[in-house]
């Protein structure tokens, strides 16, 4: 992925570092060569060298690039389960992901991690997105799914003889759950994706309290992926699949609903990351009737709502890390509406809006591994940076309006965002006022 060579200055906004701490008024933030050089205060006698670039952030918001942490790629539309495997050949969703990775960017998304993927998809998107062929966020890739058979995940009935295997691989027992695990490494995947438990999505057979995977088949998941430096996350909504998640040594929880003080004495001893991904609860539940959900389904995404609200809660007050991201693709919850979940977190959960700037940065990159080069702005830090027209804290819901982004960057290279294709001023182009140079 391109770097910026040289300098660039961006100046004249609020700074929101991503690591929890009160924004900084009239802060610039200084890049150089792809990576951050200051974050702070304003310095009236800076001086840079004539050809460096200066970006006036028109006294909005300088944050860190969000971090997409349940990133479906290859989703597209899909109206019910069987949609996501057998709605459109491999080579058009190819292409869709090509167009969801490009809109998560626009989004103000710099960086994700694939929470599954028809194929392996998603590998061969971040080497697309890595060798600057398709615009998106730096990815981390999940590849296929594994579920046991007759789980959440397994709903092509026999008589068709197509099985899920461009989806999910099903397994049964541990060996077949090792077997699987190699099947990814030798797809090229970071992260293996399970499915511990059901959800509300399918009542009758394998619901939100139902589990979908043994403890054994789960413990030899993560014994084989961490041999081979791989790490790995569940579905886990039921209270016992969170503790066999936990037990058996997953690397993240997705969505960790119902929780009671057993499960979260081991997350908290261990630091596991969790990603409730609720929003999308809450559109099923709103937009649910219209689109024919059924009523059970419903109720079903409504206890899961209320107890993965419950969840996030206790973890953010007991001092527990959370990640944002969330099953975005479905009809009633499209790709693109990343940033509901930010504003979920602030109106429904209640969490302060530099927290979940926080949760969505800081943690998000901790999540992928990459702490020590993305999600704060910190110096040293690659420059992954969203420049906002407005003030994000007092009304995060601004992040939702793509026009509201001035820059969104990559290594301090605006690839998307209003100035992406506008001329920079030099420093030496500039005309000083009050020592403040202002962008014309």
């Amino acid at each position: 992925m391109k770097s910026l060579q040289g300098t660039m200055l961006l100046t004249n906004g609020q700074l929101v570092d991503g690591c929890g701490h009160p924004p900084v008024t009239d802060a610039e933030l200084l890049i150089e060569d792809g990576r951050i050089g200051y974050a702070g205060p304003r310095q009236p006698n800076r001086e840079l060298p004539a050809e460096a670039l200066v970006l006036d952030a028109r006294g909005g918001t300088i944050l860190p690039g969000l971090v997409e942490a349940h990133f479906h790629p290859t989703y597209f539309n899909v109206a019910a389960l069987e949609d996501l495997d057998t709605k459109y050949p491999v080579e058009y969703v190819s292409l869709l992901a090509s167009v969801n990775a490009k809109l998560a960017l626009e989004s103000g998304y710099t960086a994700a991690r694939s929470g599954g993927s028809l194929f392996n998809i998603d590998v061969w998107l971040k080497k697309a997105i890595e060798n600057d062929l398709v615009p998106g966020p730096r990815l981390a890739a999940s590849g296929r799914e594994i579920c046991g058979i007759g789980g959440l995940m397994d709903w092509n009935p026999d008589f068709r003889k197509i099985g899920m295997e461009g989806l999910v691989l099903l397994v049964n027992g541990p060996d077949e759950a090792r077997a699987a695990v190699r099947k990814l490494v030798k797809d090229g995947i970071e992260w293996v994706k399970t499915y511990p438990t059901g959800d509300a999505a399918a009542p009758d057979t394998n619901d939100h309290h139902t589990l979908c995977m043994t403890f054994e088949e789960m413990h030899a998941v993560v014994e084989t992926a961490h041999n081979h430096g791989l790490k790995v996350t569940g579905h886990c909504r039921a209270t016992a699949g969170i503790k066999n998640a936990l037990r058996a040594g997953y690397d993240t929880i997705e969505h960790g609903t119902f929780m009671d003080d057993e499960a979260l004495d081991l997350l908290l001893e261990r630091d596991v990351p969790v990603i409730p991904a609720l929003y999308f609860e809450k559109a099923s539940v709103e937009r649910g009737p219209a689109i024919g959900m059924p009523q059970g389904v419903i109720d079903g995404h409504q206890e899961t709502l209320d107890g993965g609200v419950e969840s996030a809660r206790r973890i953010f007050e007991a001092g527990g890390r959370l990640g944002l991201g969330g099953d975005y693709g479905f009809a009633w919850n499209p790709h693109g509406d990343y940033a509901n979940e930010l504003e979920f977190f602030v109106t429904d959960v209640g969490f302060p809006p530099v927290d979940v700037i926080k949760c969505a940065c800081k943690t998000g990159a901790e999540i992928l591994g990459r702490e020590k080069e993305l999600g704060t702005l910190e110096v040293g830090k690659l420059a992954d940076v969203v420049v906002v027209d407005g003030d994000v804290l007092d009304n995060i819901a601004i992040l939702q309006d793509r026009s509201r982004f001035l820059a969104i960057m990559q290594a301090g290279v605006i690839n998307a965002g209003s100035l992406q294709h506008q001329h920079l001023p030099r420093w030496s182009e500039h005309a000083l006022e009050s020592e403040k140079p202002v962008c014309r």
